[in-house]
């Protein structure tokens, strides 16, 4: 994947920062199938303390100190910035004057989010509440060695997924989609597989336009060879069926809230293909 650094303007580094720890997580791309499998597991619905709970106190909030950053660490911020960047540039030129600007917040450990408290532990995710996305930059480590998707388009995939979510915010969706719960709350997993699988699918839009060639010459992201099947195997390491099998040696499709591996690639791939956020209607039954 061919990038240069981006402007920065698209990341807010708290990896420098302490906060105060609340009871009560938000979910990301890992954070659903934790507390899915733990639920499982223990009998006790651990989603119930998404919106309860004591505090738990750690450092008082601070303001950013210096950030001592590896190579490493640094490279991966710096390419997160570029693909940031050109996911707002991407979509902006998709969705014209209904575009709105997010931020990446970009944390170690801990950090607050209007929808509770952003944990490494969660994985990356999109807060609709104040409409920013949270990412431990240790994630992609996991991503690479423990979930078998290495590459940097794989990590580009996971920052484009979570855009896609803004997407939805942007678009209405996701309070459709809220509403819809309510009404139905029997249907809220299938429901929540239909938003991931959409946001996967969005990824892929922006997947499509980054294949076009010239691109690094204009400083946006450009992919190359072998990038694509990087990406499809991040969507499929993401998977709920290859989560659950990790974790507990059952698969427990009911249990669903982000789509099989085979659907989150098909979708990422259907984007892909099509360029076009018309490509992306999840929530079709008939096209799930």
């Amino acid at each position: 994947m061919k990038w240069t650094p981006g402007s920065g303007g698209s990341i807010d580094d708290q990896r420098g920062r302490s906060g105060v720890m609340r009871a009560g997580l938000p979910i990301g791309l890992g954070g659903a199938l934790i507390l899915l499998v733990g639920s499982w597991l223990t009998g006790t619905d651990l989603f119930s303390l998404l919106n309860g709970g004591t505090t738990q106190e750690s450092a008082p909030a601070s303001e950013s100190a210096r950030v001592n950053s590896t190579p490493e660490e640094q490279k991966l911020y710096d390419m997160v910035g570029a693909v940031a960047d050109d996911l707002q540039s991407t979509w902006g030129e998709i969705l014209g004057a209904r575009f709105q600007r997010t931020t990446v917040v970009v944390f170690r450990g801990v950090a607050e989010s209007a929808c509770g408290t952003a944990q490494s532990a969660t994985g990356p995710f999109y807060c609709p509440s104040d409409r920013q996305i949270y990412l431990d930059l240790s994630f992609f480590r996991e991503l690479s060695t423990k979930l078998g998707a290495p590459g940097e388009f794989a990590d580009a995939y996971v920052v484009a997924h979570e855009f896609g979510h803004h997407i939805q915010t942007l678009i209405g969706t996701e309070a459709n989609m809220q509403a819809a719960r309510r009404r139905s709350p029997g249907s809220g997993n299938a429901l929540s597989v239909a938003l991931e699988l959409q946001a996967d699918c969005y990824a892929g839009v922006w997947g499509h336009a980054a294949m076009q060639s010239g691109r690094a010459q204009a400083g946006r992201v450009e992919l190359e060879r072998g990038d694509i099947e990087a990406g499809l195997n991040a969507a499929a390491a993401v998977g709920d069926d290859r989560l659950q099998r990790r974790s507990t040696g059952h698969v427990v499709p009911d249990s669903f809230t982000h789509g099989s591996s085979a659907q989150r690639s098909a979708w990422f791939k259907k984007g892909l293909d099509a360029g076009t956020p018309n490509a992306c209607d999840t929530f079709d039954s008939a096209n799930r």
